[in-house]
């Protein structure tokens, strides 16, 4: 048996993921009577939504417990820089999505009622927040669930030993562990959930998820090649797009394939050291960017819940639109480092307009069916920015102190 799962899980999770989807949707359209066949979606999402609530906890409790402090100004600099265009992004997700709303297909959404205005969101995230922390796992109320991880990861930094962070840490690692061992049986749930979908509404399903697919990918494109570049140019005050390319090819393209940014840390390792940045810079901010540099997920979020929006029929307004830019920010920096980490957060973001877990990991499991291309997309974006940033900064840095900046020829003085 040990045998078997091990080629399983060391084959190709997107060819496998794309054989379920084929299947299942030949099974839609060939025996649609077939329900029992929807089974394994069902059970699918059930575990991501049990699991997802643990997942936000440890994951931002163990990081704001073991972060640093004291950090230079590049560090400064380099943060800032990270949290901004991750905002920024879930800017441009908000503008995308109004602009070209997109619908997905979602049973039982009339379970979901849009709030009066501004009032009722603040009220309701209040409440949220300052209820029992073990009842908000239980039912799966992200706004508190980060609230009190934020506020139990500050009182560990304060009090808390080493021994007693590398636990938290530790139980981060595992929970992380059993994600990836539900995400290795995505291929399964997928086929289920592609052949529910297809029985209940044929195959125009794939026109729904083409336009997803397209304006995630806009999104994607836009901050890669439009917003971080001006964010470069205003702080290094000259032409980013030789930077910006080099990341994006040698950088970039890796973790297209790879899908992991933790597993592309190597990889802009090499490329800071070819730019010629400091060594003791960019093995701490390369690592820390490949935990809370997460364009791509808050684009991710951020569409997705817009997305069950526009379904559902809520209208969101501007006032709203920045607490969701706020959201999807903290949430992305959250992220797990597993190949669809940022869909668990999605729930999270819409909780925020009283929409509940049973549809909105619906979305999740959307965002599984097309995370073939989303999550390469989105990862690319997330690794490149790592190595972007990491130059940017350390510019930055040698620009104010008048020390000659050498870029490949291009960045020279």
């Amino acid at each position: 048996m040990n045998k078997y799962l091990s080629k399983w899980t060391e084959s190709s999770l997107i060819l496998k993921i794309v054989i379920g989807l084929i299947i299942g949707a030949i099974l839609g359209v060939a025996v649609p009577q077939w329900k029992f066949i929807g089974f394994p979606g069902e059970l699918f999402v059930n575990a991501l939504k049990a699991i997802a609530p643990i997942l936000v906890f440890v994951l931002v409790s163990s990081a704001i417990s073991k972060a640093r402090s004291g950090v230079g100004s590049r560090f400064r600099t380099v943060i800032i820089l990270y949290l901004f265009s991750t905002f920024l992004s879930a800017m441009v997700a908000i503008l995308f999505s109004t602009l070209f709303p997109v619908s997905i297909h979602l049973t039982n959404a009339s379970s979901a009622t849009a709030p009066s205005g501004i009032a009722e969101v603040m009220s309701n995230l209040i409440l949220s927040i300052f209820s029992n922390p073990i009842d908000l796992l239980s039912k799966g109320q992200y706004l508190g669930i980060l609230f009190w991880s934020i506020v139990f990861g500050i009182a560990l930094k304060m009090v808390a030993s080493d021994t007693t962070k590398d636990v938290i840490t530790d139980c981060a690692n595992a929970v992380t562990t059993i994600v990836r061992g539900i995400i290795q049986c995505a291929p399964i749930g997928i086929m289920g959930l592609v052949f529910t979908s297809v029985s209940e509404s044929g195959l125009s399903i794939f026109t729904q998820y083409g336009q997803l697919i397209l304006l995630l990918v806009g999104c994607i494109a836009f901050v890669a090649f439009v917003t971080d570049p001006i964010i470069s140019a205003v702080a290094l005050r000259r032409n980013p797009y030789p930077l910006v390319l080099t990341c994006l090819w040698e950088s970039g393209l890796t973790a297209f394939f790879s899908r992991s940014s933790a597993a592309n840390i190597p990889v802009n390792m090499q490329l800071c050291e070819r730019l010629g940045l400091d060594r003791d810079f960019f093995s701490i901010s390369i690592p820390l960017g490949a935990t809370i540099n997460m364009e791509g997920a808050a684009i991710t979020i951020t569409v997705m819940t817009l997305a069950v929006c526009h379904t559902i029929g809520i209208t969101v307004p501007l006032p709203i639109t920045i607490i969701l830019c706020i959201i999807s920010t903290a949430g992305a920096c959250g992220a797990s480092g597993v190949a669809g980490g940022s869909l668990l957060l999605i729930p999270m973001a819409c909780s925020l307009f009283g929409i509940s877990s049973d549809v909105s990991m619906q979305a999740v499991a959307v965002g599984f069916i097309i995370g073939v291309i989303q999550d390469s997309c989105e990862t690319a974006l997330n690794s490149a920015g790592d190595a972007l940033f990491s130059a940017t900064a350390e510019y930055h840095d040698r620009r104010k102190k008048g020390i000659p900046v050498n870029f490949l020829g291009e960045f020279a003085k």
